[in-house]
């Protein structure tokens, strides 16, 4: 698999964009239906800002590799940063999830997708995500980035 975005960035500090791992698989399977447009996204959000990921997002695309190598090798630190998970978005993502269920939200979303939202909205980040209907209707301060 090759890095999801191929050129270094900019050196501007503003935006910042969290990442969401949808994005970066669709990139680094080559996905046929999403491919081009997470490329493409991934590629003007670099050239606007920052590229933030956190360790939600680092493991759920760990699962593609077979070492630790070859997946900073695909994302790397160069074009991503990489962020600990405020404490604060904790508590954010808690109540989120919470009113997911309330409202009849199935267990096949898990909580770390509610993280991911609340690490966006407690830092004032963008999210590059193709998920937007749930970050949306949870987390509405957060500006999106999707198709």
């Amino acid at each position: 698999m090759n890095s999801p975005v191929p050129s270094p960035r900019s050196g501007s500090a503003s935006p910042v964009t969290l990442v969401d791992s949808n994005v970066l698989l669709d990139v680094l399977t080559d996905d046929p239906t999403w491919g081009t447009w997470s490329q493409s996204a991934l590629v003007q959000a670099r050239d606007t800002g920052r590229l933030v990921i956190n360790p939600l997002v680092y493991a759920e695309v760990s699962t593609g590799f077979e070492k630790i190598e070859d997946l900073d090798e695909a994302v790397p630190t160069a074009d991503f940063d990489r962020e600990a998970l405020p404490f604060e978005a904790g508590f954010v993502a808690g109540k989120a999830f919470l009113a997911y269920r309330q409202r009849g939200g199935e267990r096949r979303s898990p909580l770390a997708d509610f993280y991911i939202g609340a690490h966006a909205a407690v830092c004032g980040y963008r999210l590059l995500t193709r998920d937007a209907p749930r970050y949306r209707t949870y987390f509405p301060t957060v500006v999106l980035v999707a198709p």
